[in-house]
């Protein structure tokens, strides 16, 4: 059984996460797109706490020694999806912007044609 320490951990955790997303929504400093990326890791988080019955099978399943390591996994796949996801969003972006400067540089060039 999960100890209860760790699972208000958790949820404050997760709570707090979400709190976070929120404020720097509000603000404008994220697009939503982005943000739900955030949301899912901290719904997982928060999954983790409150149901940690299914956590037990996998974690025997998985052949964990104890279910906080299980929980680290989890922690540590959320992050390795979260870098996937943020490396193929910034990646699209650097398609975009060399999209961009091609098609500035052909308008400067476009330009100077005109002003001679």
């Amino acid at each position: 059984m999960m100890n209860i320490v760790l699972r208000i951990s958790l949820i404050i955790f997760a709570l707090v996460l979400i709190y976070v997303i929120t404020k720097v929504l509000k603000r404008g400093r994220m697009p939503i797109k982005y943000s739900l990326l955030w949301y899912f890791s901290a719904l997982v988080i928060l999954l983790v706490a409150i149901i940690p019955i299914s956590l037990e099978f996998f974690s025997n399943l998985l052949g964990f020694e104890t279910l906080s390591n299980l929980i680290i996994g989890i922690f540590i796949g959320l992050l390795l999806f979260l870098t996937m996801s943020l490396t193929i969003i910034i990646s699209g972006q650097n398609k975009k912007i060399t999209l961009l400067i091609q098609e500035i540089s052909l308008l400067k060039q476009k330009v100077k044609e005109e002003k001679k």
